[in-house]
Order: structure tokens, then C-alpha cells, then sequence
């Protein structure tokens, strides 16, 4: 447990450095072409070299923290931070798939890049501007396409941005490039360990870990995907929120300030003297210089367009001042009316006219017409005696609440979609580390020892391959792990178990069969140890011809195992053939040889119906024993019998055993015949190669019949001395 906390350090100490460096090359790049004026940002190098060296998660950290760290000197950078991570992400993507190692690759790359920055950024810029150009250093160059290329401000700095940032991001893939390749392969091999920057486990050998078994959809792109939606749902119903509040504020500011004028108004207007200015207008004493006084509010607020004094009355309502409009984008300009003037009654009021009629205090409209967005509020104007005399009526411009509001929506995204995908990468990394690839692990194990089990492979290295993983995550996944380390030992003991079972009932079966055959040639008085001979011929053909590359699809090791277990089987027919016929020292008549000739197909009835009713024996073994005993008697040309089959519709066992059988009984004593001279056997052996025999056959036997038959006589000789 010491061991693997120690190890966990240094992954972390390596994750430090790497988006130490990061951060460091993205500030001191970006402060040097600050520096000297350069027509490039160079703030992203950093971010794409940790993309390239541990993929997602240092990518993201870098790329947002450098516009952390840089906003303090320039708050606006901090926005931009969605774009450095969208950056990062691209390139750890870009890497995974080996888009940097050739030239028409890493042109995809800044091509992207690009769009990236320049196109993506180039939106953030016009709205984080209230529609207008940046301040940044593509800010002259969007301006002077705007100027003479007669393009709108959005697509003036659209263009700027998209052409600076293809040479900015051609020069940053450079750099980043540049360092990866200086970085030891080692090291790379090291930092991507260290942050699972690799192939999935599961998805590696043997045989594409059993015939492509593995699960197809990946457990982390799931809770990539389920995370986003969560993330895109809260961003919306958040921004939404912000939205709605931020408007909301936003027009209660725009109210204060109307009231604030108002207030400003009531200062100036002498509310004792309205009926005074009704009745004689500009003729009345210092009606000039209050007009000028309220000039002078309008013009200290910016956004207020209109500013007048009204009576209203049931017959409309009565002008006692009204200044003239103050120009603002957006809005159409209506003349001013003179004092004493009665002007129709403003509809979208209609509702609280008799309130306004009684000089009461109404909540401010906003309309949104053909004279533009504007904001009217009405403040009753109290004379000394505490009675309403007329309404104070101001109207505010709303043209740049929109802008206002598309600024805060951008910065409150940009925002929240910056921190949240650090939250996400984080949560991710976590998921990844403590759930994804743990099982990832544990499935990988699991699957070579399976497939070993059914190969037949060595199966122990594989369980302590599983034993091996030390999964420590003190949670539901290391109760996993120790209930598959525990199932895999308790499976190989019990699959020991039954193959010793197995072993010792086929073991049992096959020597009771054998015995049965033994018990068949005892019968035969001439045959003498025979079927264990003939066992020991068919082996060593075998294995001659699988040295020579022979049949080498079908000549396995396996096989030819089973090849010489089955072979003792191979007249077992001979059960049903009488004593008189099988021991007869003469030649056979027509009739008796028919007889002989039908120990073939008897052999195969009895070891056919062995297999039907004994579905615990290795099939292969009865599969090999009933095509020896059925076969066996055939010839290469196809005079043999019982089916006079032929050539390589022969199955190769009876090929084989076809040989052994003959080359056994010519070298044997019989009691029809004293046994032929090595010599005499192996001429009648060759003459019959393509007649009677395989040709490749009977070859590979000619190179070690000497070494058989040699052997084969000192067998005999000690037989005879015991």
C-alpha cells in the first residue's frame, strides 16, 4: 500500500509539472509578443503541446488558467478562456488520431484552429463589444476592412480575426510541434501513462481479446455524453435565469434613472407656478431659464431622449414644457410642442389614464414602435401644498439595453461553460481513473483468462495477470475486483478439478476399449501385440510427415496425439468375424474373405454407436478411431474396400494407418506366411505407392521405416529372452 500511495505522488507531481509548463510557455509566449507589438496572441502554444503530451484534462487546465492568470491585466482575456479549452480539446483529439506527424494533417489542424479562434472568437468579440470592433490587435485591421471593403462590423472583424489568427495558429502548431518532438520518447510513453493518454485496454490482443466480445460502446463516452447533457441543460436553464434577471435589473436601472431625472426636474420646475406657465407659457417670468435648466438634466443622461412636463386632463394632455428630443440611434426624432399645446393622449397609457388625470405615481412602460425602444415613466410634480399639479414624463432609450444584455449573456457563458468543462474534465478524469479503467482492467484480465481457458493455454500467469491489477479504489469497483480475482482462482480449481475427473474417466473409457481390442487380437493367434504396434508405426509416419511440412493444417501436435490413441481401434470390427475364419492358416474362399472384408464397416457400427451413447468421450478420438477402423483397408486408386474410396477423399488417419497395417503384417509371422525380409516389405511398400498407398505417405515412411523396423526387432528379441 506504501508502494502504490508513492506511486500515485509522482503521477500527480507529473501532472503538476506538465501544466506548470503549460501555463508558463502560454504567459511568457503571450507577454513577448505583447511586448514587442506582434501581430500574433501566441497564448495557445502551451496548451496544445500538454494536449499532445497527456491529452484531455492538462489541455483543459492550461488553456483555461493561462486567461485566468493573464485577465488580470487585461479582465476581458478571461472570456476568451472557452476558446483555449475548445482548442485544447481539438488538439488532444488531433493527436490521438497522429494529425501532427504529417504536413496535410497539421494544415486540418490550424485550419481548425483557426476557425476556433478566429471564427468563434471573432463572435465572442462582437458581442462582448455591444456589436462593435475589439480592442484587440486585429481591432485596426476589422476597422479598416469596414471602412474600405464597405463589409458590416460583424463580418469586417469576422475577416480580420479568421486572417490574423491562420498565421498566428500556423506559427503556434509550429512551436507546439517543435517541443513535442524535442520531449524523450520515454517521457512521452511516462506522461501518457500517467494520464490514461492511450488505447483502451480492452481493446487489445489476444484475437482481438476473444473474436471481439469486448463491449462496442464505451462506458466513459457515456458518462461523457450524459455529463454534457447535464452540463448544456444547467448552462441553459443558468443562462436563462441570468438572462432573465440581468433584464430585469437592467430595466430597473433604467428606471432609477428616471426617477433620478425626475427628481432632478422637481428641483428646478417651480410646481406653485404650472397653472402660471399653462396660461402664459414663454411670456412667463423665467420660463426661459428653467427650460435651460432642464436642457442641461437632459443632456447629463445620455440615454434620455424625450423630457417633458405634462398636465393630462380628460381632453388630452397639456404641454408645460417639452424639450427637444436628444438624438439616439434607433429612434425617430419628433418635434417638441409649444407650451399651452394640447397633444393626444399616449395609448400605451390608456389603461391608467384616470390615474395619471389624478396625478398618481404609475409604473413606467416600455414600447416599442415605430418612434424606436423607449422606456416612459411619468413622476407626479407636487406643489406646497402636497397636490400633484402635472407629470414629469421622460423617456429613455433602450437600444443599448440589447447590447448590455448579449454582453452579459456572452460573458456568462463564456463563463460557465470555461468552468464548467474544468468541472466536468475533473469529474471525467476521476470517473475515468476510479471506475472506466479499472474495469477496463479487470475486463482485459478477465478476457485472456477466458480465452486461455478455452485455448487450452497456460492459465495460471493469466490469473495472477488479474491478481496483478491491485486495484485499490475502496469502493464498489475494488469489491468487484476481489470477487473476479476470487472467482477466477475458485474457477481454475474447480476446472483442475474436472479435468482430472475427465482425464481419469476418459482414461478409463479408452482402456476398456483398448482392452476390448486387445481382447479382439487375442483371437487372432497371428497378430501378436499388433494393434500396439501398428499404434506406434501411425505416430512416427505422423510426426515424419508433420517434419517435412506435410498436411501441416491438419498434422498438429494435438492430433497426432490422438492419432495414436485411436489407432489400437482400428480392427476392433474383427470382434464380429468367427474364430474359424480369423485363425484360418489357408487362403480365405470368396465367401470367407467377404466376411473378413466386413470388419471394417462392423468396426465403424460399433464405435459409431460407442459415440452416439457415450457423449462424455473426446469426440475427436472416436471421430479418428471410426475413420481408421472404416477406412483403413482402402486403396490410394480406389480398389481398396468396403466403399472403394479413393485418393484424398481417404481421410489421412487411414492414409496413414493404411502403411502401418500392411508394413506390420508383411514384417510379421502369420500362420499362413513366415514373415517378409525388410527388404521384400519395403519393395511391396514403394511398388504400391499411388496404387495402394499415399505417395507422400509412403515417402516420409521410407525415411525412418530402417529406424522402425530395427527398433521393432529388438523389441521382439527382448519379448522372446523374457
Amino acid at each position: 500500500m506504501k508502494q502504490e500511495s508513492i506511486l500515485k505522488w509522482k503521477n500527480f507531481s507529473v501532472a503538476i509539472v506538465l501544466i506548470f509548463i503549460g501555463l508558463l510557455i502560454n504567459i511568457i509566449l503571450s507577454k513577448i509578443a505583447l511586448f514587442f507589438d506582434l501581430p500574433v496572441y501566441f497564448d495557445c502554444v502551451g496548451t496544445i503541446f500538454a494536449a499532445m503530451l497527456g491529452g484531455n484534462f492538462p489541455t483543459v487546465i492550461v488553456g483555461f488558467f493561462s486567461n485566468v492568470i493573464n485577465g488580470f491585466s487585461d479582465i476581458t482575456t478571461l472570456y476568451y478562456g472557452i476558446i483555449s479549452i475548445l482548442i485544447g480539446v481539438a488538439a488532444a483529439q488531433f493527436q490521438s488520431h497522429g494529425f501532427f506527424k504529417t504536413p496535410g494533417k497539421t494544415a486540418v489542424t490550424i485550419f481548425v484552429f483557426s476557425l476556433l479562434g478566429g471564427g468563434f472568437g471573432s463572435i465572442l468579440t462582437y458581442l462582448l463589444y455591444g456589436y462593435d470592433f475589439g480592442e484587440g490587435i486585429s481591432a485596426p485591421f476589422a476597422v479598416a476592412i469596414y471602412e474600405y471593403l464597405g463589409f458590416s462590423k460583424f463580418f469586417a472583424q469576422l475577416t480580420a480575426d479568421i486572417i490574423l489568427d491562420v498565421f498566428d495558429k500556423t506559427l503556434v502548431v509550429a512551436a507546439a510541434v517543435g517541443l513535442h518532438r524535442v520531449v524523450p520518447q520515454q517521457l512521452k510513453t511516462r506522461i501518457s501513462e500517467v494520464f490514461l493518454f492511450n488505447p483502451d485496454p480492452v481493446k487489445s490482443s489476444p484475437e482481438k481479446l476473444f473474436e471481439g466480445k469486448y463491449v462496442k460502446r464505451s462506458l466513459l463516452k457515456k458518462v461523457v455524453v450524459m455529463v454534457i447533457v447535464a452540463e448544456v441543460l444547467l448552462g441553459i436553464m443558468a443562462s436563462t435565469t441570468g438572462y432573465i434577471f440581468h433584464s430585469n435589473a437592467t430595466i430597473d436601472e433604467h428606471i432609477d434613472i428616471t426617477k433620478g431625472v425626475a427628481k432632478a426636474v422637481a428641483v428646478v420646475v417651480d410646481a406653485d407656478r404650472i397653472d402660471e406657465f399653462l396660461e402664459k407659457g414663454r411670456e412667463a417670468e423665467g420660463y426661459d431659464e428653467i427650460e435651460k435648466s432642464l436642457y442641461k438634466i437632459q443632456k447629463s443622461f445620455p440615454h434620455v431622449v424625450y423630457l417633458y412636463i405634462y398636465r393630462i386632463m380628460e381632453d388630452g394632455s397639456h404641454v408645460v414644457f417639452d424639450l427637444e428630443g436628444n438624438p439616439a440611434e434607433g429612434i425617430k426624432i419628433v418635434p417638441a410642442e409649444q407650451p399651452g399645446a394640447v397633444v393626444e393622449f399616449d395609448d400605451s397609457f390608456d389603461d391608467v389614464k384616470e390615474n395619471l388625470i389624478r396625478g398618481e405615481q404609475v409604473e413606467p412602460r416600455i414600447s416599442d414602435d415605430e418612434y424606436g425602444w423607449l422606456l416612459t415613466s411619468y413622476t407626479p410634480l407636487i406643489n406646497s401644498e402636497g397636490k400633484p399639479v402635472a407629470q414629469i414624463g421622460v423617456d429613455l432609450a433602450m437600444i443599448d439595453v440589447d447590447a448590455d444584455r448579449a454582453t452579459f449573456f456572452i460573458k456568462f457563458l463564456s463563463m460557465f461553460f470555461g468552468f464548467s468543462i474544468i468541472i466536468m474534465s475533473i469529474v471525467l478524469e476521476l470517473v475515468n481513473r476510479g471506475i472506466v479503467y479499472p474495469v477496463n482492467r479487470m475486463a482485459a484480465a478477465s478476457i485472456h483468462f477466458a480465452y486461455n481457458l478455452e485455448q487450452g493455454v497456460e492459465r495460471d500467469s493469466h490469473l495472477k495477470e488479474i491478481e496483478d491489477l491491485r486495484i485499490h479504489t475502496f469502493d464498489e469497483i475494488e469489491y468487484l475486483y476481489r470477487a473476479i480475482t476470487k472467482m477466477g482462482g475458485d474457477s481454475l480449481r474447480y476446472i483442475d478439478e474436472l479435468n482430472k475427473q475427465s482425464e481419469r474417466i476418459t482414461n478409463m473409457q479408452e482402456e476398456i476399449i483398448v482392452n476390448f481390442a486387445e481382447m479382439v487380437e487375442a483371437r487372432d493367434i497371428s497378430t501378436g501385440n499388433h494393434v500396439k504396434k501398428t499404434a506406434f508405426y501411425v505416430e512416427a509416419i505422423a510426426k515424419e510427415l508433420q517434419k517435412e511440412g506435410k498436411f501441416k493444417d491438419i498434422l498438429t501436435d494435438s492430433y497426432i496425439k490422438v492419432l495414436k490413441r485411436s489407432a489400437p481401434l482400428h480392427d476392433i470390427g474383427k470382434i464380429a468375424i468367427s474364430d474359424l475364419i480369423l485363425n484360418k492358416p489357408g487362403r480365405f474362399t470368396e465367401d470367407e474373405f467377404k466376411i473378413m472384408q466386413s470388419h471394417t464397416t462392423e468396426g465403424k457400427n460399433m464405435l459409431t454407436k460407442i459415440e452416439t451413447n457415450s457423449s462424455d468421450m473426446d469426440e475427436d478420438y472416436l471421430k479418428e478411431a471410426i475413420e481408421m477402423a472404416q477406412y483403413h483397408h482402402e486403396k490410394w486408386d480406389g480398389t481398396g474396400y468396403p466403399n472403394k474410396v479413393k485418393g484424398e477423399d481417404i481421410p489421412i488417419s487411414a492414409r496413414i494407418m493404411a502403411v502401418a497395417d500392411v508394413f506390420d503384417a508383411l514384417v510379421a509371422e502369420r500362420v499362413y506366411k513366415m514373415p517378409f525380409p525388410y527388404e521384400k516389405a519395403m519393395q511391396i511398400i514403394t511398388e504400391g505407392s499411388g496404387k495402394a498407398f499415399d505417395p507422400d505417405v509412403v515417402e516420409a515412411f521410407t525415411h525412418i521405416s530402417k529406424a522402425l523396423y530395427d527398433e521393432r526387432t529388438t523389441l521382439n528379441k527382448e519379448n522372446t529372452n523374457r
